[in-house]
């Protein structure tokens, strides 16, 4: 029998003193409870590794959740794609479980050759099927990739890897599209978060996927869920269930944050805009307690 899901923040959290900070944080920045992130896809080309650093060094944390998707299988087996930043992302994730934080990775549809490493410690991250968090004020969140209730990876994976290739396309247009919006001095777009919302079917799909989480969430007894797999950051209750999707970081480079007050954020990254900028701006949108 498997072991009963990992319920982490039921632990003490780390004591941030015990060892120096990370070298690559800032020393003014606010301390988290928690940090979610999905969807990397490390090995591909539209990864924003550098955008990634910088989140995680303004970002420090007690507990980091991995919520797969974190590398890009399906993507390393056409074709080998490995820049100095994804390393960098790999190194910054491993020094995070060296300092103290607490990290836990539950892999997603694209790494799901890591499923077979459940319930083993990998360099200090804890790899698990999926996790339960408890907040700071007391509710309880499953965590899982979500990939599990999507019909077409479930029924037709051929018919997702089909899809896959031609989002990667849409990703490889997006930035060339960028790149010229960005010498006219214009902010960062994304086609493929464009063509969802403009696409009947798409937004379907993504109400019944969000709707199908958090019911089950519900039946599994929890406050709330944390998933990914979508690509489509969201923070709203459903049927009473807190649906929590912290987005990606091929599109939206977003993630959901838990402050030590147990109020959960969905942080919007944005990326320097100049090399003389002195801070990164970032967007937040947050959801009261119910």
């Amino acid at each position: 029998m498997r072991n009963p899901l990992p319920s982490f923040a039921t632990v003490p959290p780390p004591d941030a003193t015990a060892d120096e900070p990370d070298d690559a944080e800032s020393e003014g920045d606010p301390r988290l409870r928690a940090v979610f992130i999905s969807d990397l896809h490390l090995g591909t080309a539209g990864c924003q590794a550098d955008a990634l650093l910088g989140f995680l060094k303004a970002h420090p944390s007690d507990y980091l959740y991995l919520v797969g998707d974190i590398v890009d299988g399906w993507q390393l087996r056409k074709r080998w794609h490995w820049p100095q930043a994804h390393n960098d992302v790999v190194q910054k994730l491993l020094r995070r479980a060296r300092k103290g934080c607490r990290v836990i990775y539950v892999p997603g549809n694209h790494d799901e050759f890591a499923r077979a490493f459940a319930d083993h410690h990998f360099g200090g991250i804890y790899v698990a099927q999926e996790a339960v968090h408890t907040t700071a004020d007391g509710r309880s969140l499953w965590v899982t990739h979500g990939d599990h209730f999507d019909a077409v990876v479930q029924c037709a994976k051929w018919l997702a890897y089909v899809g896959d290739t031609l989002y990667e396309f849409t990703l490889r247009l997006n930035r060339h599209l960028n790149s010229t919006r960005a010498r006219l001095g214009l902010p960062y777009w994304s086609l493929s978060a464009y063509l969802k919302h403009k696409v009947k079917k798409a937004l379907n799909y993504v109400t019944s996927f969000e709707t199908a989480v958090a019911r089950e969430a519900g039946k599994r007894g929890h406050d709330g869920v944390v998933c990914g797999h979508i690509h489509r950051a969201e923070m709203r209750s459903i049927d009473g269930v807190l649906y929590c999707n912290d987005g990606d970081w091929v599109e939206s480079r977003t993630a959901l944050v838990e402050h030590m007050d147990g109020r959960l954020e969905i942080v919007y990254w944005q990326p320097y805009r100049s090399a003389s900028a002195p801070h990164v701006a970032r967007q937040e949108h947050s959801l009261e307690t119910e």
